[in-house]
């Protein structure tokens, strides 16, 4: 992907003004999903404090006892929740493998049910 990108500027930076060539990350969605287990974290108390855009960890928890592809979601090392069951196969696997997975809150609504409050991206950048 690096030596993509590289091709890439090296034949348009001829092309381009000096002043428009500046660096930039790219990122790559890998998932947006709904936070699952707000309610049973520590994420109804940090709600407030809370921001769209801001950095999530993703820890796994190859040892849950309920789910072997446990992935939790944590803000600023409070834990708020799941990658949703339905979704953290790949996650897991990633993260299993050394994948610089990155997250960060996509979504915060005031929605009546709480599991419906927060949701977030991974991505690779």
């Amino acid at each position: 992907m690096r030596l993509l990108l590289s091709l890439l500027l090296l034949f348009a930076l001829p092309a381009l003004p000096v002043r428009a060539v500046r660096a930039q990350s790219v990122q790559l969605l890998v998932q947006s999903s709904p936070l699952a287990g707000f309610r049973y974290g520590e994420g109804v108390e940090m709600w407030p404090q809370m921001r769209e855009g801001d950095a999530l960890d993703l820890v796994r928890e190859a040892g849950n006892p309920y789910d072997p592809n446990a992935v939790r979601v944590e803000w600023r090392g409070r834990k708020l929740g799941y990658v949703p069951r339905r979704d953290n196969a790949a996650i897991a696997w990633g993260l299993e493998r050394g994948t610089p997975l990155r997250a960060r809150v996509s979504r915060l609504v005031e929605h009546p049910n709480r599991a419906r409050r927060v949701e977030f991206e991974v991505y690779i950048e």
